[in-house]
């Protein structure tokens, strides 16, 4: 039961991109087209799913046996973009086809927020199950940031949808652009509010 808690948790109530706000970078610049949006959200499932696990076992393996828990911001980070560019020339070789298809979405990982907020949440979050706080364990940990990744694939393909949308009608003058996206982003935001009562 804790792990449907986590999933509907991670991709619908905590929403990484609308409830949390980590990751707008992406959000806004990558979601003019559908095509793009899921290419990205597929790299950033695969990225903080993996990162996640690494950093995971860094904290507990790493770091806090060696008392060195206060680097854990600069570790992570060099282990995100360790794992970004390890996952390119992985891909290069193995797959050159999909190397093609992601494209400019990998590095652009790198620069992600929302593979660092995610990564770190895991190692410092308490969470609570059945009223009693809760520490992730490895398992839970992958678990919620996969889910994590769905949710921000969720939110990027569904605005990225709207905004093919906004693009086909007659948009006024002054909200044409960016301030349009913003407004459907915080709409979009507002409609993920009604899931806060559901765990």
């Amino acid at each position: 039961m804790e792990y449907v808690i986590i999933i509907i948790s991670a991709i619908f109530v905590n929403n990484i991109l609308l409830a949390q706000f980590l990751g707008c970078c992406p959000f806004l610049g990558v979601s003019n087209k559908l095509s793009t949006a899921v290419g990205m959200s597929g790299a950033v499932c695969f990225v903080i799913t993996l990162s996640t696990l690494v950093t995971y076992l860094l904290q507990y393996y790493v770091l806090d046996p060696l008392g060195i828990g206060f680097l854990q911001t600069i570790a992570f980070i060099l282990v995100i973009a360790a794992l970004v560019q390890m996952v390119e020339i992985v891909l290069k070789k193995v797959s050159p086809a999909l190397y093609q298809a992601l494209g400019i979405f990998l590095p652009l990982i790198t620069t992600n927020c929302a593979v660092l907020g995610v990564a770190l949440i895991v190692v410092t979050k308490e969470f609570t199950f059945g009223g009693e706080p809760h520490m992730l364990n490895l398992v839970e940990s992958v678990v919620y940031a996969f889910a994590t990744s769905v949710g921000f694939g969720l939110a990027m393909v569904l605005f990225a949808g709207l905004r093919e949308q906004l693009a086909l009608n007659k948009v006024p003058e002054s909200f044409k652009g960016i301030p349009i996206a913003l407004v459907t982003a915080s709409i979009l935001a507002m409609a993920f509010m009604g899931f806060s009562g559901l765990v």
